[in-house]
């Protein structure tokens, strides 16, 4: 499953992977520097991973991958099933350090989530997205996702992303 990604912009070889749960602290790292505690982010995705934790609508099917880079963990996504909103998937989070944003890491980790989300047969899928989190906004957009309501946008088939340049 491991991919590799090469940036010009740093010469670094990024690889993707499903996380385990010995990944879970390194996303609580990076998922509290948003907001929260790096305790409660280590509990709420440990849960999610082990599915305890249950967003609404959401299905047991889930999955997250991890970017690194040297064995850093540098971003990851998640994403489940379910029924919110006449989706059958969503994704939960992404997160990428500042340092590698904008080299496409989180471009590869969407291609990833979305590659999941058509194996499951999951077209329809959702991501909750604040209406002025506008680099998110455009993030997805550009990726083909549309507006569904003031805070929700989705893609209509998951499987275009995957046709989308890295």
């Amino acid at each position: 499953m491991s991919q590799i990604l090469s940036s010009s912009k740093m010469m670094n070889i990024i690889k993707y992977r499903k996380a385990t749960g010995a990944d879970i602290l390194a996303m609580a790292q990076i998922r509290e520097s948003g907001w929260g505690t790096k305790d409660g982010w280590f509990i709420r995705i440990g849960a999610y991973m082990r599915g305890e934790h249950h967003p609404q609508h959401a299905l047991m099917s889930r999955i997250i991958f991890v970017a690194e880079d040297k064995g850093k963990t540098i971003g990851f996504i998640a994403g489940h099933l379910t029924t919110r909103l006449g989706c059958n998937g969503e994704l939960q989070w992404i997160n990428v350090i500042d340092e590698y944003r904008k080299i496409g890491v989180a471009s590869q980790l969407l291609h990833l989530l979305a590659k999941w989300f058509v194996e499951q047969n999951s077209m329809i899928v959702c991501i909750d997205v604040a209406a002025d989190n506008i680099p998110a906004q455009k993030f997805y957009r550009k990726h083909g996702a549309k507006k569904l309501n003031d805070h929700w946008l989705f893609w209509e088939d998951i499987s275009s992303v995957l046709k989308t340049k890295l």
